[in-house]
């Protein structure tokens, strides 16, 4: 039986489509469902069929999403296909005062919104063995269109290129293996939280990273 952890900070994984992270993210759920949490997210979409309110996502309207983002009340949030998407501060805050541990799977432009959110994170990026596997995992898929796969790819290389930056990521772990790389994530998320790190975190509290 895994401990309970000593960090509380939210776990932001991310990394480009295809490359497992989604199957990393709810694993961890799955094998420590008391330990882990998801947050919520708003969204400005219709419930689909079988989703429930305040479980799948919580359902507003423009106006009131727009008013969300006035009141800076997101650490992040996005627009697909014209719906509008967000992660909330008090849904975070609320999982992390309860003790549990919130682990977001976020894109490449929400992990800058939140890093400029000023929230305290642990970010966690997934990168694909090479371009060459991605592309043949995003192929085998075979529900992509040929210009989905080259959009997805372009974006992958973006990503890549960002994950770079330093100080952006505190582990950036190859899924090469799905096992070795769970495995890598849950020595991390375990890992105790050092005193060099809680002072380097509150020193980076007050600072504005640059996008």
């Amino acid at each position: 039986m895994a401990p309970v952890p000593t960090d509380l900070r939210p776990i932001v994984i991310s990394g480009p489509s295809g490359v497992g992270k989604g199957t990393l993210y709810k694993l961890l759920l799955e094998r420590h469902p008391s330990i882990f949490a998801t947050s919520v997210s708003h969204t400005t979409r219709d419930p689909r069929p079988g989703e429930k309110r305040g479980v799948d996502y919580y359902y507003i309207t423009m106006a009131e999403f727009e008013k969300m983002i006035e009141e800076k009340a997101f650490v992040e949030h996005a627009k697909f296909g014209g719906n509008r998407y967000g992660t909330s501060k008090r849904t975070i805050g609320e999982l992390t005062a309860s003790g549990r541990v919130v682990v977001l799977d976020i894109e490449m432009e929400g992990v800058k919104q939140i890093k400029n959110s000023h929230i305290e994170a642990r970010y966690v990026f997934i990168a694909p063995p090479s371009m060459e596997v991605l592309e043949q995992r995003l192929r085998g898929r075979g529900t992509e269109k040929e210009d989905s796969i080259q959009k997805r790819l372009a974006q992958a290389r973006n990503e890549l290129e960002y994950s770079e930056t330093p100080g952006v990521h505190d582990l950036t772990i190859v899924n090469d293996d799905l096992e070795n790389a769970y495995t890598e994530l849950e020595e991390f998320v375990f890992q105790k939280r050092t005193q060099d790190q809680g002072a380097k975190d509150e020193g980076a509290a007050g600072e504005s990273v640059q996008d």
